[in-house]
């Protein structure tokens, strides 16, 4: 029977516990097991003591028997110096930007550059005043709009006669 020490499920919904148990690798995750050895509480902060809980002895009793630690579990253990740290490997490169997408980018690189240059010129305080201390009337006057409504009002009038 190949057994082995890793997770089980417990708490509420987006508030997860986890029980580290002895478990045949044949059952589901949170089914039927041996013996349960610790708890896991991912909510606790990393420096918290209650974070991870393990009763060392009944680790070292069951790592003695042939129990092989799930990945998880092995990271725990390997910091409390039962087992050799693992290895972790490289993530894979998904992430990182495609041939055409590295072609587009020394455009994008452009476009960054010119944008603190106008973000300066919007902080500057000179620009603000001057635009706050036009009276609202004279901008008013100046916009087009204000021309088109004065200009339809004498037309509409003429049709009206």
């Amino acid at each position: 029977m190949p057994v082995r020490i890793r997770l089980s499920r417990g708490g509420a919904k987006k508030r997860p516990f986890y029980r580290i148990i002895i478990a045949d690798s044949r059952r589901s995750r949170d089914g039927k097991f041996i013996d349960q050895i610790g708890t896991y509480n991912p909510m606790l902060k990393k420096d918290d003591p209650g974070r991870v809980k393990i009763n060392n002895e009944k680790a070292k009793e069951w790592l003695e028997k042939g129990a092989q630690p799930s990945d998880r579990v092995k990271i725990f253990l390997s910091s409390l110096g039962m087992v050799e740290k693992p290895i972790i490997t490289e993530k894979t490169k998904k992430h990182l930007p495609k041939k055409k997408q590295k072609e587009e980018s020394p455009k994008a690189e452009t476009k960054a550059e010119d944008k603190p240059a106008e973000a300066a010129k919007e902080e500057s305080p000179k620009a603000e005043t001057k635009a706050e201390d036009k009276p609202a009337e004279a901008a008013k006057e100046e916009s087009p709009k204000a021309e088109t409504k004065a200009e339809d009002k004498p037309a509409e009038a003429a049709k009206e006669k």
